[in-house]
């Protein structure tokens, strides 16, 4: 998913079979305009690159970060790091040139590509918030393994290409749009098939995932805030801290996508031409650029990656010399089991069989958070 559509179909850009793919685009950008798109291109390119690289570089030489839930945070880089390599690095070639270059068959690859790893990253997010939910909120959690985020790593890739194939074999279709030099759904293909699919891609790759998280997040934002009337802490201080990394990673990501998806809505439904070639490069531009934001939020919001990334650039004595190390410290969790209780329970009700609402504290293994 990458880019928007604009009033292709008068030209006949998307919708003819008997198009020169190695024509430039008309009515698109100007020479500056691409120039211009080049550069923001080529800064997301490298900076995704390197930044993504940090993270799995992070990953294989600190043991103490291959935890189970950092396995969704790797998954995240992964894909990020594909879409630098495998997609920004065909549409900053032919912003150069201000046309495609890589005929129908790249296009359709550059559709696919950037669509799957767009959904496995917004995919891996929702299980993120479900994980912090179902850490902080539900009793009885066993001892950490690796079964579940390695099955939810695996089930996020095995939905995004379920979602896009469909377009590969002739639900929707990929097509070049917005400048010129970017491939995506064609989001201007007015027949009802085309309408279906993108009905269907966005309620179940874009709005339940955003739903799943606004919900998970609202309930532990919530329970936050519950405990910091009965504990001011520094156990406290370690929670809110680490919903606000994510919460905020959650934040920049639909920041980053919401214009995308405006935009994209407005071709498919509006009227013809009421999207620009500037308006649809503009969200595309965006979009990508959430491959370079991700990893800028692991690394300076997340404790155990920074103290590492301080242990890899040399500041290891520094460390060690203010009483910190690359291993985390074993974090406090509040768990929330909200059940019936007649209300006028203990104010610690732990021996309450049914409390209403049981602040149970415990001592999770290192990384679980």
């Amino acid at each position: 998913m990458d880019g928007f559509g604009t009033e292709l179909m008068n030209s006949g850009s998307l919708s003819s079979p008997e198009q020169d793919w190695g024509d430039p685009p008309q009515e698109r950008l100007s020479r500056g305009g691409h120039r211009v798109v080049s550069v923001f291109l080529g800064c997301i390119m490298v900076l995704g690159l390197l930044n993504n690289l940090l993270v799995l570089v992070l990953f294989c030489r600190f043991r103490t970060l291959r935890t189970p839930v950092n396995m969704l945070l790797l998954n995240i880089s992964v894909s990020d790091m594909l879409v630098c390599l495998c997609g920004t690095t065909l549409s900053f070639a032919s912003s150069l040139r201000g046309r495609w270059l890589y005929g129908r068959h790249g296009c359709l690859w550059y559709g696919f590509i950037n669509s799957c790893f767009g959904i496995v990253s917004l995919i891996s997010l929702a299980v993120l918030s479900y994980d912090r939910y179902s850490t902080l909120m539900v009793c009885n959690k066993r001892a950490p393994d690796y079964r579940r985020p390695l099955l939810a790593v695996g089930g996020s890739w095995l939905y995004s290409v379920g979602w896009t194939v469909p377009p590969l074999l002739g639900w929707s279709s990929y097509g070049p749009e917005g400048a010129g030099t970017s491939c995506s759904v064609t989001w201007t293909d007015r027949t009802s098939r085309s309408h279906s699919y993108i009905i269907c891609l966005f309620i179940f790759c874009l709005g339940l995932p955003v739903l799943v998280m606004v919900y998970c997040y609202g309930r532990l934002l919530y329970a936050v805030k519950q405990v910091g009337h009965i504990r001011r802490s520094a156990a406290r201080h370690r929670e809110f801290h680490i919903l606000f990394m994510v919460i905020t990673t959650v934040v920049c990501y639909l920041l980053c996508w919401m214009p995308y998806g405006v935009v994209a809505m407005m071709a498919t439904f509006g009227q013809p031409g009421l999207i620009s070639p500037v308006a649809s490069v503009i969200p595309s531009i965006l979009a990508k650029s959430s491959t370079v934001i991700n990893p800028i939020i692991y690394i300076l919001m997340n404790k155990q990656f920074y103290r590492c990334f301080r242990i890899l650039l040399g500041c290891g004595r520094y460390l060690v010399e203010n009483g910190h190390s690359s291993m985390p410290s074993k974090t406090t969790v509040v768990q929330l089991h909200i059940r019936l209780c007649d209300s006028t329970a203990a104010v610690w009700p732990i021996d309450c069989p049914f409390p209403t609402m049981s602040y149970v504290m415990r001592t999770l293994p290192p990384g679980k958070l």
